[in-house]
């Protein structure tokens, strides 16, 4: 062999090796008379999907990860009803944003929608496609890294959920039909990056919604048939509020008497933007 020759073989050699540390991993458990399961997600980076499952599963989980750097979380514990799923860290090389293995990670979870269900998510840099619609949800926690997600409910919550808790770093967040969530306390904590929060949905009879974003934009959506009790904590923010009555310290929406559901409504901000799509 030429010292060319070997020269391009030993520069393929490290790429030829990477590609064949991709794996696939899956667990699932069927339902066994559950009626309550707690749920926690963690994924560091790549793609993750999370869906409601079908059929008789309690939860599954089927991903492609890199062996190099990751391992699966895959643990259930019958007493309790927690179940942990994702994958953590090996601590071998960390992550480089630009390794094409780790951004081709990809996790589809699953869970059922006949069970009571306190979610927690924990993602890192990860592109996220989180569609809690339908679910018997009771309790949401959900963080994010330098990562892109979207969270939606498509359908209603079949159950209540007492609380949901959102928390979004170097993110870009959109939220969609939060009414839907049926939690009568949300919390949405923004760091730096952008986010959407649409409003719309099937609130309970009373909630109320907590915003805080340090520096980025926020977008709110806020259907025009649901009363709105504003209040606003800002620092070099703007809010459009022309359109609303004041009321003592708060701002009510147009229409806000007349209508037969009402959400108290916070919002703090310090550097950037606030815009208000309404819809009907």
């Amino acid at each position: 062999m030429t010292p060319r020759a070997a020269l391009v073989a030993a520069l393929l050699l490290p790429a030829a090796a990477s590609a064949q540390t991709m794996r696939d991993f899956s667990t699932s458990r069927q339902l066994h008379g559950e009626t309550r399961l707690i749920a926690r997600v963690e994924y560091g980076a790549g793609t993750l999907r999370v869906a409601p499952a079908s059929g008789s599963d309690l939860y599954r989980l089927a991903m492609s990860y890199d062996g190099e750097r990751y391992a699966p979380l895959s643990g259930f514990d019958a007493g309790s009803g927690t179940v942990r799923l994702g994958v953590r860290s090996t601590g071998a090389g960390g992550f480089h944003i630009g390794s094409r293995r780790q951004l081709d990670q990809r996790a589809v979870v699953t869970l059922s929608p006949s069970v009571g269900l306190d979610l927690t998510l924990q993602l890192g840099a990860a592109e996220s496609d989180l569609e809690l619609g339908g679910l018997r949800l009771t309790d949401l926690h959900l963080t994010t890294g330098a990562s892109r997600t979207t969270l939606r409910f498509s359908r209603a919550n079949a159950g209540l959920c007492t609380a949901a808790e959102i928390s979004a770093g170097a993110a870009d967040v959109s939220v969609l039909s939060l009414g839907n969530s049926r939690c009568r306390q949300v919390a949405f904590e923004g760091g730096v990056g952008k986010a959407l929060l649409d409003l719309s949905g099937a609130w309970p009879s009373e909630a109320r919604v907590r915003v805080q974003m340090a520096v980025g934009s926020l977008t709110l959506r806020l259907p025009r048939d649901l009363g709105i009790r504003l209040t606003l904590d800002r620092f070099l923010s703007s809010f459009p509020t022309a359109a609303w009555t004041r009321r003592g310290n708060a701002y009510l929406s147009p229409g806000y008497e007349r209508a037969s559901r009402h959400l108290d409504l916070s919002v703090s901000s310090t550097l950037g933007g606030i815009d208000v799509e309404w819809v009907n």
